[in-house]
């Protein structure tokens, strides 16, 4: 059982987790902390955090319904490529002992936000790109960021995100609502698989899932009014700083 205070907290967090993550791709990076913060251990907040973000799908796809107009045809075509490489992250998490995901998750964490970082320098590599290079970056890229988004997520919205603007040469508003479902899709494929064999903490995924669902409906009308740019820093920054307080605390 958690208490009412930490209900209130991750209800909070997920709505802020929403509104970030589907207007840019950082849930993770603020639902995981959350789940951290009230004393759920690294692997199973990691698996708590991927059943709650199933909340954020339904919210991201009615907040995005603009951008997704005339899409399904994309969508189905990718789908099974990131639904498979989730599955491979999810056994892979699953098989992990826990000592040796404790020891992973920082340089997760900082692959993370060193990609938020960098995502200025990759959307302008994009507008000088040749396209023959890129003929096997969609499928590749898009089935190794979902193998990392169900082994561990926090960043790989922004990392699916900047192949999608690389590859597919879609707005910014667009290419983060394809981003959103792809991953809501894969999400539930995880949170499936966790239910059935990973430790998850029911009402902390549900206290979570709450405020994500609402959040992420909100999220998309960002994208279409403020710059990403703010968002992007404070992220990357709260992943550096959690990064190097779990590997402080796991040494």
């Amino acid at each position: 059982m958690i208490s009412f205070a930490h209900v209130i907290l991750l209800v909070v967090a997920g709505f802020v987790a929403g509104v970030l993550g589907s207007a840019g791709g950082i849930t993770s990076l603020i639902s995981y902390p959350a789940l951290l913060a009230i004393g759920i251990a690294p692997l199973p907040a990691n698996v708590t955090n991927a059943v709650a973000l199933m909340a954020s799908l339904p919210g991201s796809a009615l907040g995005s319904r603009p951008e997704l107009k005339g899409q399904g045809p994309w969508l189905r075509r990718w789908v099974l490529v990131a639904v498979g490489g989730c599955v491979v992250g999810v056994a892979l998490l699953l098989l992990t002992p826990d000592r040796v995901f404790n020891h992973l998750v920082p340089y997760l964490l900082v692959l993370a936000s060193v990609v938020l970082l960098a995502q200025p320098w990759i959307s302008r590599w994009h507008e000088r790109r040749d396209v023959q290079v890129h003929r096997f970056l969609l499928p590749l890229g898009l089935f190794v960021v979902a193998i990392y988004s169900g082994y561990f997520g926090a960043g790989s919205g922004v990392m699916l995100l900047a192949l999608f603007l690389l590859t597919v040469d879609q707005g910014f508003p667009r290419a983060n609502a394809l981003k959103n479902v792809l991953l809501g899709i894969a999400d539930v494929v995880a949170a499936a698989g966790f239910l059935l064999f990973g430790p998850v903490h029911v009402g902390a995924a549900l206290s979570l899932g709450g405020g994500l669902l609402i959040g992420s409906f909100i999220g998309p009308s960002i994208t279409r009014k403020v710059p990403g740019s703010a968002l992007r820093v404070f992220a990357a920054l709260l992943g550096f700083a959690l990064a190097i307080g779990l590997w402080i605390s796991s040494n």
